[in-house]
């Protein structure tokens, strides 16, 4: 049987996730902020006249390509732009060998240090070299953004594929996000990546977001930054049946938070077609309601037709005709 392309789901998320952050997306969002003529005297000071030149042929400017301390300072966390463009691992960029390790915390918290922002000038330095070296190997075809983008995709997913196992859980999640996106559509104002804004029968805004504990919430409006706290779902999306009295036991710890913060409802579910009901009541007495995820993505039978009536009545929104 061919598997679920389970980790496609999660990368896909994941992906529009680090475009807003560290792509070429969040690199021009930086950019439109900062000094333009600065910003060039900075990129002629760290990269050749000649690199630059060669770059300029292709109608691409020189930040796109080469790192300066005005940009990272700006959004450390580009730094990670430059080294996926680069080809460079975490594993072998950032280490004392390189110099690069003392520089990770801008990648992955965002940050600089302000000990550090002396040694940023010449540690951009390095990187426009091995930047020009990379683009005098490329330059052969023609170099475009695109090409720049799939030169980081490259980089980047061998990167998420080595740490799939523990982030597996993560496709489940958002299949049944995308699945109650679904049903809420026709009602939907603002759709985003981690959270949906939706309109109710009552004029009112309900939230349902991704959250970290539990992983979905449903939340109503009822005045700016006062909610009513509606549905916590706990999503258990490993798929080995022996475990599943392992999860079932976490999501009702979960949802036992979930009551103390007020949720009305709280639904468990599961990524195990052969879960026994009544085995899993026992195990969370806290939850409402267990749906299996093959049954949701179906879109069909008894069970979707439960799920899809409680979001639309939990939610608010017009029943469909």
């Amino acid at each position: 049987m061919i598997p679920l392309p389970e980790l496609q789901i999660e990368f896909s998320v994941a992906l529009a996730e680090i475009r807003r952050h560290m792509l070429q997306e969040a690199l021009r969002e930086t950019v439109r902020k900062l000094d333009i003529p600065a910003l060039d005297r900075e990129l002629a000071d760290n990269v050749s006249a000649h690199s630059l030149a060669q770059l300029a042929s292709f109608g691409i400017r020189g930040e796109m390509m080469f790192p300066v301390p005005l940009v990272l300072t700006a959004n450390p966390r580009l730094l990670g732009y430059y080294r996926l463009l680069y080809g460079y691992s975490q594993k072998e960029f950032y280490t004392s060998a390189t110099g690069a390790g003392k520089f990770s915390g801008m990648e992955t918290r965002g940050t600089l240090r302000a000990e550090l922002e002396e040694h940023l000038s010449n540690f951009c330095k390095e990187m426009c070299e091995a930047g020009s070296h990379l683009l005098t190997g490329i330059a052969g075809q023609k170099v475009t953004t695109a090409l720049l983008d799939d030169l980081t995709l490259l980089t980047l997913g061998p990167q998420w594929r080595g740490g799939a196992n523990v982030r597996r859980g993560t496709a489940g999640i958002v299949q049944v996000f995308n699945v109650i996106k679904e049903i809420v559509q026709e009602h939907v104002e603002v759709s985003e990546t981690r959270e949906l804004k939706v309109r109710n029968a009552a004029s009112r805004l309900v939230l349902i977001q991704f959250a970290a504990d539990p992983d979905i919430v449903i939340r109503e409006e009822l005045r700016p930054e006062t909610y009513r706290n509606i549905v916590a779902i706990e999503v258990k999306g490993g798929t080995d049946f022996s475990n599943i009295h392992n999860r079932i036991g976490e999501a009702e710890k979960s949802h036992q938070k979930a009551r103390a913060a007020g949720y009305v409802e709280c639904w468990t579910i599961v990524n195990v077609d052969r879960i026994d009901l009544a085995m899993a009541s026992r195990e969370s007495p806290t939850s409402n309601r267990f749906y299996r995820i093959s049954s949701l993505v179906k879109a069909t039978g008894q069970e979707f037709d439960d799920f899809e009536d409680r979001v639309i009545s939990m939610t608010g929104i017009p029943t469909p005709r």
